[in-house]
């Protein structure tokens, strides 16, 4: 249910603690905050976790590169960060990233809040299972549908073109698609493509934690071949296109943690 449904008030601080998860150029969020030290059986997360006040509620902001962007998406040590948000209390993760387009009509300044994914990458951790406690989690439907209606609707109130779902493929990076590559992900159903999506969902689902993802587009992944041709992405193209959008970004994640659902009951959550 809604904020809006149980009778809260928007702003209101029920206790509730909500994950963000900055991606590139989003490496600062709260205006004040204090590091929440938090030691994990995986190593260091990506920086200092900072805790403080967002839309009159409880978060914890982690960006996911480290700041100043320090940490490849192979590199990232997806398991910490996870597991340090959830010894910390969130019961939820705000996940903004920077994705590609595989779409013609999914142009870069839209805003993609996924609801599948398929997983290119490799070699990653990818769960906490690994013996001799072994869980075979169902990942149907990976992405908080009640989430992801909430940032719909404040998105498309902040004024940004919103794609309500959406399959969302990662690669592994640090490198960007071939012209075949991303022909082939476009003809296997993926809408965009990122780098850091898997296994981060995964492990979230794997703690029972629901997941939403703010996927800002920043490029056509491989360019189009239309007349002008648009060329593929660069990394000045999405570090450009980041920049010009963070403000709205910003605005809409203070809006869905201000709006976000008290009570959750999606079949996306509560899997631990």
């Amino acid at each position: 249910m809604l904020a809006t449904e149980t009778g809260q008030s928007h702003g209101q601080n029920d206790g509730r603690i909500t994950g963000i998860i900055g991606g590139s150029g989003l490496y600062q969020l709260l205006s004040s905050g204090v590091p929440a030290g938090v030691e994990t059986p995986y190593g260091a997360p990506s920086d200092a976790i900072v805790r403080g006040e967002m839309g009159g509620r409880h978060v914890l902001f982690l960006p996911r590169h480290g700041v100043g962007h320090t940490i490849p998406p192979h590199m990232i040590n997806y398991r910490a960060n996870i597991w340090a948000l959830h010894a910390l209390g969130a019961q939820a993760v705000i996940s903004v990233t920077a994705v590609g387009s595989l779409r013609e009509d999914h142009a870069p300044g839209d805003l993609v809040c996924c609801d599948q994914y398929m997983d290119a990458t490799h070699s990653r951790a990818g769960t906490f299972f690994d013996g001799p406690e072994v869980r075979h989690t169902s990942m149907v439907d990976p992405f908080c549908p009640i989430w992801r209606q909430v940032a719909v609707s404040e998105g498309r109130s902040a004024g940004m073109r919103v794609h309500d779902g959406g399959c969302v493929v990662t690669i592994q990076g640090p490198r960007y698609s071939t012209r075949a590559e991303s022909r082939r992900f476009a003809a296997c159903g993926a809408d965009v493509i990122g780098m850091t999506q898997c296994p981060e969902v995964a492990l979230a689902r794997e703690l029972g934690m629901c997941y939403l993802m703010l996927g800002l587009i920043t490029d056509y992944d491989a360019g189009l071949e239309t007349s002008p041709a648009v060329p593929p992405v660069s990394e000045k193209q999405v570090v450009a296109a980041m920049e010009e959008n963070l403000g709205r970004v910003r605005q809409i994640v203070e809006r869905v943690v201000a709006r976000a659902p008290v009570e959750t009951a999606c079949s996306a959550c509560g899997a631990a």
